[in-house]
């Protein structure tokens, strides 16, 4: 298949024309409008520094039904000693750069570019792009940030400064995405880290169906703020 190039014009190809490790187009820009139209049909942007921007629809698709999160029972007495705070919407840039910065193993340098930061910071203000944080005192030291349209987060990127803080931030976000009927999130790319807290792998197709339906629901406009009730909930294992 080839690799398609982008034009001015907001319109991407068909996701099931992509390679087959998930490439499906090359150029374009990072504007909302682009980046909107672009989730809407399960492409996503990833390229590194110093590249053209990327755009990919890989199958199989990593997704986690937010009611399935898979909360262990020591996670749960973790997040009920109360020693970390967990806040939505609070600090959105800092969690961003905060990802950008985080060591992944196996990579060097970062996908988060100056550019990209911009654009989800540009996301974030529209009501689009929400972030999870998680401090101890007054110390961010944990979180994630993504997309939420419809019904669906398309989760982008976590990280950890302590052990455990980017599992309590999705404990916490799935718990609240779980109560307001989101279908679920588009974790893009296989990690055991995600298989191992409920995330499962499916085809295209069906996640192009799941997709749709979750995108026939309004959106959930932020900023978003985390319910007491709901974090009591999130901390209680099964």
């Amino acid at each position: 298949m080839p690799v398609f190039a982008l034009t001015d014009e907001i319109a991407f190809p068909p996701p099931e024309l992509a390679e087959g490790d998930g490439l499906l187009a090359v150029g374009g820009d990072l504007s909302p409008h682009r980046l909107v139209a672009a989730y809407r049909m399960g492409i996503f942007p990833w390229y590194s520094e110093g590249e053209p921007i990327l755009w990919w629809s890989p199958s199989p698709r990593l997704v986690l039904s937010p009611h399935l999160f898979h909360l262990s029972k020591r996670l749960a007495r973790t997040m009920r000693r109360g020693r970390f705070t967990v806040t939505m919407d609070t600090a959105f840039r800092r969690v961003v750069t905060a990802c950008a910065h985080a060591p992944r193993k196996g990579q060097n340098g970062t996908w988060i570019v100056p550019e990209m930061v911009e654009a989800y910071c540009a996301l974030h203000a529209l009501g689009i792009a929400h972030s999870v944080e998680c401090y101890a005192g007054p110390d961010l030291v944990g979180g994630l940030y993504g997309v939420a349209l419809g019904h669906v987060f398309f989760g982008e990127s976590m990280f950890s400064v302590l052990p455990d803080t980017s599992k309590i931030s999705l404990a916490v976000l799935c718990r609240h995405l779980a109560a307001w009927n989101f279908t679920i999130i588009d974790c893009q790319m296989t990690t055991p880290h995600l298989v191992r807290l409920g995330a499962v792998e499916i085809d295209r197709t069906e996640f192009s169906a799941r997709l749709a339906h979750g995108l026939r629901h309004p959106h959930r406009p932020g900023p978003w703020s985390v319910s007491p009730t709901l974090m009591d909930r999130a901390s209680a294992s099964s």
